[in-house]
């Protein structure tokens, strides 16, 4: 059963950072897109970030500077390391997987359940 789990929310203040994992199983998570969304009270659902199969990355203007995404193919994980953090960054983050699709769209085939992220002093 292929399934996608996320780990590493939590509060931090202003300016502050964390790292956030995605890991697979029971599939090779490098052989698909995975992709970073997040979602606040009352707000769509937004794309942060993916990366291709072949380390392509790409990242939504509110975060470019401030959070890379990367892979550990060896422990089949994506990470989100995320930096300067700001209260506007509050929000459940959620990783997806897909086998084609390349983007910030929420069309994703796979997803994990959310974690949450609180950025407040």
């Amino acid at each position: 059963q292929l399934q996608l789990v996320e780990s590493g929310g939590g509060l931090v203040q202003p300016g502050g950072s964390l790292r956030l994992s995605c890991a697979g199983s029971g599939f090779t998570l490098n052989s698909f897109v995975i992709g970073w969304f997040r979602q606040a009270p009352g707000k769509e659902r937004e794309g942060v970030s993916c990366i291709s199969s072949d380390g392509s990355t790409h990242y939504a203007d509110s975060v470019k500077g401030r959070f890379t995404i990367s892979r550990d193919n060896a422990k089949n994980t994506v990470y989100l390391q995320m930096n300067s953090l700001k209260p506007e960054d509050t929000a459940v983050y959620y990783c997806a997987g897909d086998p084609y699709y390349y983007g910030l769209g929420s069309v994703y085939d796979y997803w994990g359940q959310g974690t949450q992220v609180t950025v407040s002093s």
